[in-house]
């Protein structure tokens, strides 16, 4: 590709919009544009980079021995009523009507479309195991869209989905996609890793995230230093500490805090540490209000609160009204001394293991020190509520946690009969009797793997692609003030070269000055440059780049092809 002839459009500044490095790039870089919140156009450049993409995915899902498909991106109302998701997927489901008031969505994920079609398509245990995937665009309406194609509501997605007779083998379906998953993203060049995740809204019964490991990344991520336990931190759990609660040491006392609301304000007050204070959060329950207690120094993981069976699936905070009325205190002087009997006491782990700690004291202006359960606190039950942090023992047993950032760019899942049931998707088995299909889920953000790799792959200049995912793998730099025949033949018979040799390669031919040219190339982030001037003709010579390279080298032409040759 000679550049004068392509949609090559950077710029020096990316909109004040744009918060994340990734989103400036992709701006800067001529890779999107803006058409609305949340959607945008990729141009030929961002195209390139998809495409590349796009052909790693298909050629591991296809060696996997998954077959490719394509289903609608408009999904009639009825199927998903059927699987009861027409009113549980929530505001993110964009329901649109046709000139007949039929109603229909457009597709933010194709569990009810490929569950319609296995029913309608499969009869016999002799036609399974079997997974259909696709690549194609989904809309999701984000309630704020942000950080570009990060979190945009129009996307491209790969989702795959396996139909198995048995449990058994559907966990082998999982088992060779995640093994498919990791080769996809080992063939990118991206640095990731596989954790253990919540099903969330797709539902199932065991999952995975796979992420691309980067300081920015929206995601928290929990591993184990001496084995190869990782998960999500909403999944990871908080073992029991090893330590009996010690005896009651001190009296209980109230205490006037005036103006100490916070955790921080507390422990300034009377200085202590915040890992001797509970704190107490009031939430919605099935029947009421719930009382749950952590230590001052650790958060709710609300992923793990919705599925206690007090509460109705979610985590919410009381309205303070709510709260007014049944306790008579407001938020921030709350504490587990003393509730109502009918408002049940959910106590995490660590939390419960603590004496004479300080709490809310259910009367505004005032908390108590000396607190104690059983003494003064009562327990309904003793759970795992809050988030890991680092220096936790590992769940498995192994070493202690860490914590580093992530940015999911891939889900697995097991989904069993979750769909297959509502959609009453069955087969034959060999007795002749109907089976429920066992299916499994594998989806990857195609658009945020783009981003997810600007994220980890970039320098004060621009991009820094992993070269199976750049543009083009080298381009030539033609620079030739004087118009001198000899170099423009020189870069042509290069440019030649190198793409007979598979090396795809793009010439600059633009004209600009050196300074422009080379910004504009660092920017985009080929991963070889090469230049060819009347000075490196005259000595037989290439000057070479590479883009993590610090400094050039002049080059003849065998030993600049040697390095395409090695990989360098």
């Amino acid at each position: 590709m000679r550049l004068s002839k392509f949609h090559l459009a950077t710029t020096r500044e990316a909109p004040a919009d744009a918060e994340i490095v990734s989103h400036q790039l992709m701006l800067r870089a001529g890779m999107i544009r803006k058409l609305a919140s949340g959607i945008y156009t990729w141009s030929p450049l961002g195209l390139r980079v998809l495409r590349k993409v796009e052909t790693v995915v298909r050629e591991e899902m296809d060696r996997a021995g998954a077959i490719e498909l394509s289903m609608p991106t408009i999904q009639p109302r009825e199927l998903w009523d059927e699987t009861g998701r027409w009113q549980k997927f929530g505001p993110q489901l964009l329901k649109i009507r046709d000139r007949k008031e039929a109603e229909y969505c457009y597709a933010p994920t194709a569990e009810e479309v490929v569950t319609d079609f296995a029913r309608n398509e499969l009869r016999s245990y002799k036609q399974l195991p079997v997974n259909f995937y696709q690549v194609q665009t989904k809309f999701r309406d984000e309630i704020r869209p942000r950080f570009g194609v990060m979190r945009a509501r129009e996307f491209i997605m790969k989702d795959a989905y396996s139909f198995d007779l048995t449990a058994e083998g559907m966990a082998e379906s999982y088992r060779i996609m995640h093994a498919a998953y990791t080769r996809i993203f080992t063939r990118l060049g991206l640095k990731f890793r596989a954790v253990q995740a919540d099903t969330g809204a797709i539902g199932g019964s065991a999952s995975q995230e796979f992420h691309v490991l980067a300081d920015s990344g929206e995601d928290a991520l929990a591993f184990s230093d001496t084995s190869d336990y990782a998960a999500n931190v909403e999944r990871a759990e908080a073992l029991a500490p090893a330590t009996l609660r010690p005896a009651p040491a001190q009296d209980l006392k109230r205490v006037a805090t005036p103006t100490q609301k916070t955790i921080e304000d507390v422990c300034a007050f009377l200085k202590i540490s915040p890992a001797q204070c509970i704190k107490t959060l009031i939430v919605r329950g099935n029947e009421g209000l719930v009382a749950l207690c952590l230590r001052g120094d650790h958060e709710l993981n609300e992923i793990k609160a919705a599925k206690l069976p007090e509460l109705p699936g979610e985590s919410l905070l009381a309205d303070e009204a709510d709260i007014v009325k049944r306790i008579g205190c407001v938020p921030g002087f709350l504490g587990p001394v003393g509730l109502p009997v009918d408002i049940p006491v959910i106590v995490d782990r660590s939390a419960a293991v603590l004496a004479d700690f300080v709490c809310g004291g259910n009367a505004e202006g005032s908390h108590y020190t000396g607190a104690n359960w059983e003494r003064d606190a009562r327990i309904t039950r003793i759970a795992d509520l809050r988030k890991v942090v680092a220096g936790d023992p590992s769940p498995d047993g192994k070493g202690t946690l860490g914590i580093a950032r992530g940015i999911e760019v891939g889900h697995v899942f097991q989904l069993g009969t979750k769909y297959s049931e509502a959609l009453h998707a069955t087969v034959l088995d060999d007795a002749g009797q109907n089976r429920v299909l066992q299916m499994g889920c594998y989806g990857i953000g195609i658009t945020r793997i783009v981003a997810a790799a600007i994220e980890q792959n970039h320098d004060e200049a621009g991009i820094v692609w992993p070269e199976p995912m750049a543009p083009w793998q080298a381009v030539i730099c033609l620079i030739n003030p004087k118009n001198n025949p000899a170099v423009n033949e020189a870069a042509e018979a290069l440019y030649s070269e190198l793409n007979a040799r598979g090396i795809e390669t793009c010439l600059d031919d633009r004209g600009l000055r050196p300074g422009a040219m080379f910004a504009d190339l660092e920017l985009i982030g080929i991963p070889h440059r090469i230049v060819v001037s009347e000075r490196g003709i005259a000595a037989g010579t290439f000057e070479y780049r590479g883009r993590r390279d610090s400094e050039s080298r002049n080059l003849d032409q065998a030993s600049l092809l040697a390095i395409f040759t090695r990989g360098d």
